[in-house]
């Protein structure tokens, strides 16, 4: 027999669990054993030595062993031999980036893997979805991703949609009865859930009766595998880059060949000098440095709480120019308290922040005792029983389990006395029917301990109100006239204008054998009982953030679906509504079209009273204005606006799994101060992939340059290709790394957002790279030129002194890189990654100058003091020249 034609007992006694207390963890580890890990295989992935060899198949490291070949049959092995280890080398570097950028985006998969609630050793937990074992059992609710295949063992108005695996997108109504069909499709087993599928209403308890490849999806895997990284516009930018280089480089490497034979040069000593400038002009290494420098980033980003789920969305933030943020949990603190209270015509106030559960009621600022009121008492009970949170005591700190705005009457219910394990014994709840976010409610059906049923609903004031026909006032029922009506909407408005949220309580007594099946049914003829006002303060944090994202040009949109007064109010406090900026409500997003909102978009800073439909209609209208969106939300109809968003953002900790999917990047603390500092990295990655491009490419730029000057003039030539070789793989190596890890500049979060369509060379880079490349190539060749009319027979001497000037400029400009302006305008050591790399750098050179046994490797001979001076002196030229031209222009 099959689980699905089984009733629950044969189940429970079949997959030898204990639906109560759930499997132990000893038991867990014996199946985990047994059945592996709860995990999709994923398609095979290239070979460590694969992935080594591939670092060799670039066509100038092919060109360049070619040239090795050559110099082995003419006999200069130590070229040869020399050449072939710097291959090696450059090799082995490309190899270690690229498993290392491979390592950091499969951490970030693993962060950003589903979590699940099991029940074990009669403890409720969260863990991964990975350790799931059969037999477990699992808590899922509205919005939930499915963890493993599970049958159902309690359904509360349970929907679930199967579209991953059947293509219908209607959601399926579960139950938990046993099915007579021995052999039913996916469709129509609906007394089982299949992993990878979304909870889209309701909620309920499931065992695990199959994990990993043994699920349904697991047949299908391949429409969940997300496992292959885009290529980010940069990279694509970048690549072009590098053709562009190879074709320039390579007329270059002709031309100096030409030249040099010309000048009475030998062929074999030009093709291998122009084919050490032509790996030396192509930075063949830029791409797995752009990827390791957005992987670092990503990972500094993991530990300012943000997690970014897709590479690109690194890039896009720096770009971001409006970032549409949900107000609750993500700008305030999201520990809802309540503070006023309204029934029939009476307001008491409680004090007490947070969630702990201590206060005291007034009324008319005097004390009262809450069981004293029965309309309090009440409302306050009512607000206790639909309820579905919880509160846990963690290092005597209070803590909610369940939803903020649950969490605020619960703790005010709690402050007045009440306790929801003894208020469970005198009510017995017998059907729920869950909030969503069309009705704006949650109603439940109870009986207490006399026999008496009633229905209990909570939601919206403004709905409840209009399915409400009678009022509970100064403690009496009566007929919800005109005059009542105005009372409670009065009530509503006068809490509303001190920012606080309202949820409404009604109740209805109904005949004890009804059966209600629907919420049409249940919601309606209600009795209104009252409002409790509560408030969820701003986060302090937030409103700098707001400050500095508008320094930097970045717009802050409020997006909620609280009442306009208190959204205005929450606003407010944090600087994003001025004087000049319009509110918008959801009833005036309902009749406006997309070009409609277009036109006032720019001027809107608020939007209250939204459903998650009007955020997608938000996210266009700013699209067609031109703007770099970021979109927060947390719930399964804020994916499409997600999605839809150039960045979209998902909640870490009240986010379901549906809407952390549809995002690219994950807050895990919900805090709108996190947005905020991943755009800061993402400008800054982009800063620093701009500060290594300038340094290798003006590096390439002198290296060229000298070797062609040299010919022009009938020199000898000043670099060998091994000492070209090596400055490309030292010089050029460590430091472009370290610069990939440096920090911000103070005006990064000062300037506008840049624009997706800004070429890699704008903003003056294309100036530096020339100018820096061409001064570096002069030094170097005058450092030559000095020498070697000094003695033209000590031509190596020279071409030491050469090599060494190069490296020292290349070494010095470094620095000048950090900053757009000037190599003064930084701490030269505010980049200890970067001084650690030259002091690096600049050790090796000196070891292949003084070192005997590398001496007739590189062709290099020990440097006196007095050529030192004269090196130090010419190296130095490139960037300060530039640097005295920068404070020259500054103080005029």
């Amino acid at each position: 027999m099959k689980f699905h034609e089984m009733k629950i007992d044969q189940v429970e006694k079949a997959l030898e669990t204990d639906f109560s207390s759930g499997l132990s963890q000893e038991e867990v580890k014996m199946r985990i054993k047994q059945h592996g890990l709860n995990e999709l295989k994923e398609g095979e992935k290239q070979s460590a030595l694969l992935l080594f060899f591939s670092q060799f198949k670039d066509f100038m490291v092919l060109v360049l062993l070619a040239a090795t070949l050559i110099s082995g049959l003419l006999g200069e092995y130590i070229d040869a031999i020399a050449i072939i280890a710097i291959v090696i080398i450059n090799g082995c570097l490309g190899f270690y980036q690229e498993r290392r950028a491979e390592k950091s985006l499969q951490a970030l998969k693993e962060l950003s893997a589903p979590q699940v609630s099991v029940l074990r050793d009669g403890k409720w937990l969260k863990i991964p979805s990975k350790d799931i074992v059969m037999g477990d059992i699992l808590k899922f609710a509205s919005g939930d991703r499915i963890g493993a295949d599970v049958r159902i063992i309690e359904s509360k108005s349970l929907e679930i949609e199967e579209s991953a695996l059947t293509g219908e997108s209607v959601p399926v109504a579960k139950h938990i009865d046993s099915l007579t069909n021995p052999n039913p499709g996916i469709g129509d087993m609906e007394n089982t859930a299949f992993m990878g599928t979304m909870i889209t209403r309701g909620s309920g308890l499931g065992v695990v009766i199959a994990t990993g490849m043994k699920t349904a999806m697991g047949q299908i895997a391949d429409l969940l595998q997300n496992a292959e990284s885009q290529e980010t516009p940069l990279q694509r930018r970048l690549e072009q880059l590098g053709k562009i280089l190879i074709t320039v480089a390579l007329l270059l490497t002709v031309l100096v060949v030409i030249v040099g034979v010309l000048r009475g040069h030998e062929l074999y000593e030009m093709f291998l000098a122009g084919v050490s400038l032509a790996v030396a002009a192509i930075p063949e290494g830029l791409p797995a440095i752009v990827t390791v420098a957005l992987s670092l980033g990503v990972q500094k980003m993991i530990r300012q709480n943000a997690i970014v789920r897709k590479l690109p969305a690194v890039e896009t933030l720096g770009c971001a120019s409006v970032i549409c943020s949900d107000k609750t949990g993500t700008m305030t603190q999201n520990k809802m308290t309540v503070t006023h209270l309204w029934s029939g015509g009476h307001t008491w106030t409680v004090d007490g922040v947070g969630y702990q559960p201590k206060g005291s009621f007034y009324r008319n600022e005097r004390p009262v005792v809450p069981k004293e009121e029965k309309s309090l008492q009440q409302m306050l009970i009512f607000g206790m029983l639909c309820n579905h949170s919880d509160l846990v005591v963690k290092d005597e700190d209070f803590i909610l389990d369940g939803d903020p705005t649950e969490g605020a009457l619960l703790v005010s219910a709690m402050k007045a006395g009440f306790n929801r394990p003894k208020l469970l014994d005198e009510f017995t709840i017998i059907n729920e029917f869950p909030f969503d976010s069309s009705r704006k409610m949650m109603s439940i059906h109870v009986k207490d301990k006399q026999g008496r049923h009633f229905i209990v609903t909570k939601g919206a004031p403004d709905v409840i109100l209009g399915i409400c026909e009678s009022i509970l006032w100064d403690e009496r029922t009566q007929y919800l006239n005109k005059e009542a009506h105005e009372n409670v909407q009065e009530a509503i408005n006068g809490l509303a204008s001190q920012a606080l949220r309202t949820i409404a309580i009604a109740f209805k007594p109904i005949p004890a054998n009804t059966v209600i099946l629907s919420e049409q049914e249940a919601e309606n003829k209600l009795t209104f009982i009252g409002v409790q006002g509560m408030i969820d303060p701003p986060r302090p944090e937030v409103k700098t953030a707001v400050k500095e994202c508008k320094e930097a040009g970045i717009k802050t949109v409020m997006i909620t679906g609280d009442h306009i007064i208190t959204a205005k109010a929450i606003a407010s406090q944090l600087g994003i509504l001025t004087k000049k900026s319009k509110v918008l409500d959801g009833k005036a997003l309902s009749v406006m079209s997309v070009e409609e909102l277009e036109e006032v978009v720019d001027d809107v800073s608020v939007f209250a009273r939204v459903s998650p439909e009007h955020k997608l209609k938000i996210v266009r209208a700013l699209q067609n204005r031109g703007h770099i969106v970021a979109m927060t939300g947390d719930g399964v109809n804020d994916a499409p606006a997600i999605k839809a968003a150039d960045i979209g953002v998902a909640m870490g900790i009240t986010g379901t799994d549906v809407a952390k999917e549809a995002s690219a990047l994950v807050l895990l603390d919900d805090n709108f101060a996190t947005i905020k500092a991943a755009i800061k990295e993402g400008r800054n990655i982009y800063e620093n992939i701009r500060k290594f491009v300038r340094y290798l490419l003006a590096s390439n730029v002198g290296e060229i340059l000298v070797m062609l000057f040299a010919m022009l003039l009938a020199l000898p030539l000043p670099l060998v290709p091994i000492q070209i070789l090596w400055v490309n793989l030292v010089t050029d190596g460590l430091p472009a790394m370290a610069l990939g890890l440096d920090r911000p500049e103070e005006n990064v979060m000062k300037r506008g957002p840049r624009s997706p369509s800004e070429g890699v060379f704008s903003r003056g880079l294309g100036w530096k790279v020339v100018s820096r490349g061409f001064l570096i190539g002069i030094v170097t060749l005058l450092a030559f030129i000095i020498v070697y009319q000094n003695d033209q027979s000590q031509l190596p001497y020279a071409q030491t002194v050469a090599f060494a000037t190069l490296v020292m400029a290349q070494l010095i400009h470094v620095f000048d890189c950090r900053s757009e302006k000037s190599v003064l305008s930084r701490n030269p050591f505010g980049n200890k990654y970067l001084v650690w790399a030259v002091l690096s750098s600049l050790a090796l050179m000196l070891a292949v100058i003084y070192y005997p046994p590398l001496q007739p490797v590189f062709h290099t001979l020990p440097i006196t003091i007095k050529d030192w001076l004269l090196i130090i002196g010419l190296s130095s030229i490139p960037t300060f020249l530039l640097a005295g031209t920068f404070l020259l222009r500054k103080t005029k």
